[in-house]
C-alpha cells in the first residue's frame, strides 16, 4: 500500500474544478491523470481479465459487486453505483475496458449520461 502525504493530497484535491465537492467520475479523472506514466492500460486490463471467463471484455456486474463489497478494501454499495454509473453496464455486464480508458484518460464511450 502507498502511504500518501497529506500535503499531496492536498495538491490534488486543489486541481480539481469545485474542489469543495469532488465526485467520483472528478476522483476517476484526476486519479487517471496521476497514474499516467505508470500502470501502463494493458495491466489495469489484466486484473480485470481475471474474472472474464470468456474473454470478451466484460465481467458480469453482480459477480463483480460482491467481489467489491466482500474481499480486500471492501467498497459499499453506493461506491460500487458509482463506479457502475460512471461506466458502462449493460444488463449483467460490466464493461472494464471502458472503465479502465474512463480511469486512464478521464473519456467515456457511448456513454448515453
Amino acid at each position: 500500500m502507498l502511504d500518501v502525504p497529506d500535503s499531496q493530497l492536498e495538491s490534488m484535491l486543489a486541481e480539481a474544478p469545485g474542489s469543495s465537492s469532488l465526485n467520483f467520475t472528478m476522483f476517476l479523472t484526476l486519479f487517471g491523470e496521476k497514474l499516467a506514466g505508470s500502470d501502463p492500460e494493458m495491466a489495469i486490463k489484466n486484473a480485470f481479465e481475471c474474472f472474464d471467463d470468456e474473454g470478451m471484455g466484460n465481467v458480469n456486474a453482480d459477480v463483480l459487486r460482491e467481489y467489491l463489497t466482500t474481499m480486500g478494501d471492501r467498497m459499499t454499495d453506493d461506491e460500487v453505483d458509482e463506479i457502475m454509473r460512471g461506466t458502462h453496464v449493460s444488463g449483467e455486464s460490466f464493461d472494464y475496458c471502458a472503465f479502465v480508458k474512463l480511469l486512464k484518460s478521464g473519456i467515456v464511450e457511448g456513454n448515453s449520461q
